[in-house]
């Protein structure tokens, strides 16, 4: 198959077209590389600035690109927001995509309408960006409710051919609406360039990496889990040493992430993300967000690695002073964490879950 994916969310189209390629298929990818992330991309949709000059420097280099865009059997783009550009342009590339391509899908790997929504009702999931149960959390922004991004989203939701979810969460978001159209695959991971190695095998000290992204400070959930972290720093100064990074390139990122033990991640999801299962795959051990929903999702009875925490300062607390307690328990987890990501995030397999959807619709 000749496939184009267009955008980049933390490394996913990067790490799929590699898995693609494997087995066989002709992919491109187009993307800004994540921007400070990086990432790697086949056609550059960078753009260098905001002002007028760099506007229409951006808007031209996309338009050329776009000559290129034709006579794909798939594109999958990352959201309705794929590039940088309004909604309106946005909609506009994507009508040209669906016109001149066999096949066009939506990813649902980020904030979009579908997901505001969900946050804003506060009635599918147990917590989100704006919402502990009841209680309103000042973190989220809904910035795709306006009347524009909605129909953007609903227009590219109608008509594309399907639907990706890469987390649970996102799932259920576009599961009222689109379950016919929906399917969730896991985010793949190469872990042909995650070499493992056992964490927690100096049971005097144990490691713990947490990465501050500073655009995603809050929405992460990391100031709250690097303050619990220097409490129990405080309480138990001989026995944790913190690896605390800022908005690095990918590549150095997980490169410094591989000597640690514990990573923190993600306090609001249910499901891990990319940085999550990366470490995973190296073996450290990931406190973030690892519901009992998402097992049921991989169908994985027994394997469940994650140090799940609920949004809460208490149960952060807890749970990282529990690995402190029981360090003799690290080692198994980091065995048990690797299994899973090859279990189910492999980045072939993964690729082929891809490829099973899009021949589907």
């Amino acid at each position: 198959m000749k496939i184009l994916l267009i955008g980049e969310f933390s490394n996913l189209h990067s790490t799929l077209a590699k898995g693609l390629r494997i087995l066989g298929h002709e992919v491109t990818v187009a993307s800004d590389g994540g921007k400070w992330m990086e990432n790697d991309s086949d056609i550059n949709l960078s753009r260098s600035g905001y002002d007028l000059f760099n506007s229409i420097k951006y808007l031209g280099s996309v338009h050329n690109a776009f000559r290129k865009f034709k006579d794909y059997d798939v594109v999958q783009i990352k959201n309705p927001s794929f590039l940088d550009l309004n909604i309106r342009r946005n909609l506009n590339f994507y009508r040209y995509l669906l016109k001149n391509n066999t096949k066009v899908f939506l990813g649902a790997f980020g904030s979009d309408y579908f997901w505001d929504k969900t946050c804003i009702e506060n009635k599918t999931l147990r917590y989100s960006d704006l919402y502990v149960g009841n209680q309103p959390l000042d973190i989220y922004k809904c910035e795709w409710l306006g009347n524009e991004f909605k129909e953007a989203n609903i227009e590219i939701a109608e008509t594309s051919n399907g639907i990706v979810s890469c987390l649970y969460e996102y799932y259920k978001a576009y599961e009222p609406h689109y379950k016919n159209k929906l399917e969730y695959i896991p985010l793949p991971i190469n872990t042909d360039l995650l070499p493992y190695k056992q964490k927690g095998m100096d049971q005097d000290k144990i490691k713990f990496f947490i990465g501050i992204q500073r655009p995603k400070n809050k929405l992460k959930g990391t100031d709250i889990m690097f303050e619990e972290l220097l409490k129990i720093q405080e309480a138990y100064p001989k026995e944790v040493l913190i690896n605390k990074v800022t908005s690095l390139p990918w590549n150095q990122y997980v490169s410094i992430m591989a000597d640690s033990d514990v990573i923190l991640d993600q306090l609001y999801s249910y499901t891990p993300a990319m940085n999550g299962l990366i470490a995973m795959s190296q073996g450290l051990v990931l406190v973030g967000g690892g519901e009992p929903e998402m097992y049921e999702f991989l169908n994985e009875k027994n394997n469940h690695p994650i140090v799940n925490v609920f949004p809460s300062k208490e149960d952060v607390y807890n749970k990282l002073e529990n690995l402190i307690l029981n360090k003799k328990d690290l080692p198994e987890i980091s065995n048990n964490s690797r299994i899973f990501i090859e279990t189910h995030h492999h980045y072939i397999k993964v690729a082929q879950q891809y490829i099973d959807f899009w021949k589907s619709k």
